[in-house]
């Protein structure tokens, strides 16, 4: 049994927020920032709306998961991650029924502000309403309701819609008002790393899931061939990242993004080598942390790209 069965109720509190996965919705934000910012549209305000409200759907997004496993049972105490407080019994389903209703208020009122301030056509406030809307459904039924996609295995393509296509699509258009292309591929290399955190968290408590008829990809997939997608998730977010420095960028800097290559080789290759669910453990904390750098070298590239003085 995990240690945080000796949680106090506002450590389980903590813990169900699971604040530590903030910075990947934040990371796809700076992303699209980044991009706008390259152009010369960089809005901070928006930008800081933007992050707010990303960080609302998270805590969101989190939550519901914490109550959607808690009432399904899958959260027992067999698993190998961190107990829950619902898990444990420290917040009661009304606790954190208030608590989601509270976070689906938040997101609302930060994505409406954000809207109010960002978008200037009629057709951009409705569009982008009603991706809000659509972004706490998601958010929600991931775990909840009598047919949540993350137990068919749709965790991770979601995963990809929402913190890259939607994420760094999303807060670049509303800093620039217009859409290209190009900024899918950035954008799909943040989904596949968002993805990657969620395989590793799949991989970590894939015997559990699938004792509890959680088809994660990962279960679907089994152990073998889930750590060779994950290989995949992380040279496929290299790989987009490189596409775009190959068509948009003209120096050096664009490539910065390159340093973080060797952390990621290292992860892929603890995890086709790790095959005790229990040594997983560690690494989704460590792949979050690439996450986060692999977008800020790519965003800091960008920037500096715009100085001249180097290279």
């Amino acid at each position: 049994m995990s240690d945080t069965a000796t949680l106090s109720p506002t450590k389980a509190w903590r813990v169900s927020l699971r604040l530590r996965t903030l910075p990947l919705a934040l990371a796809s934000i700076v992303t699209g920032s980044a991009i706008a910012g390259w152009q010369g549209q960089f809005r901070p305000v928006v930008a800081l709306l933007a992050l707010l409200t990303a960080s609302m759907l998270q805590i969101l997004s989190n939550l519901a998961n914490d109550y959607g496993d808690a009432v399904k049972g899958s959260d027992d105490r067999g698993r190998i991650g961190p107990l829950r407080g619902m898990q444990l019994g420290l917040i009661s389903r009304e606790q954190m029924k208030f608590a989601l209703l509270l976070a689906v208020v938040l997101s609302l009122l930060s994505g409406a502000l954000l809207i109010f301030v960002a978008c200037n056509t009629a057709a951009d406030v409705f569009g982008f309403l009603c991706l809000g809307v659509l972004s706490i459904i998601a958010a929600i039924t991931y775990t909840v309701g009598t047919r949540p996609y993350g137990y068919m295995g749709l965790g991770d393509l979601s995963v990809l819609i929402f913190f890259g296509w939607l994420s760094v699509g999303g807060s670049y258009y509303l800093q620039t008002g217009a859409f290209h292309a190009v900024v899918i591929l950035p954008a799909t290399a943040c989904g596949l790393l968002a993805a990657a955190v969620l395989n590793i968290n799949n991989l970590r408590d894939i015997e559990s899931d699938r004792l509890n008829g959680k088809n994660t990809l990962a279960v679907r997939l089994g152990p073998q061939r889930a750590r060779y997608y994950h290989v995949c998730l992380l040279a496929g977010a290299v790989l987009f990242l490189a596409i775009f420095a190959l068509l948009e960028m003209h120096n050096l800097t664009g490539w910065l993004f390159l340093l973080a290559v060797p952390a990621l080789y290292m992860q892929a290759r603890f995890v086709l080598h790790e095959t005790d669910p229990s040594g997983i453990r560690p690494m989704l904390e460590k792949t979050v942390k690439c996450v986060l750098i692999v977008n800020i070298l790519f965003a800091l590239g960008l920037l500096l790209s715009l100085t001249r003085l180097l290279f």
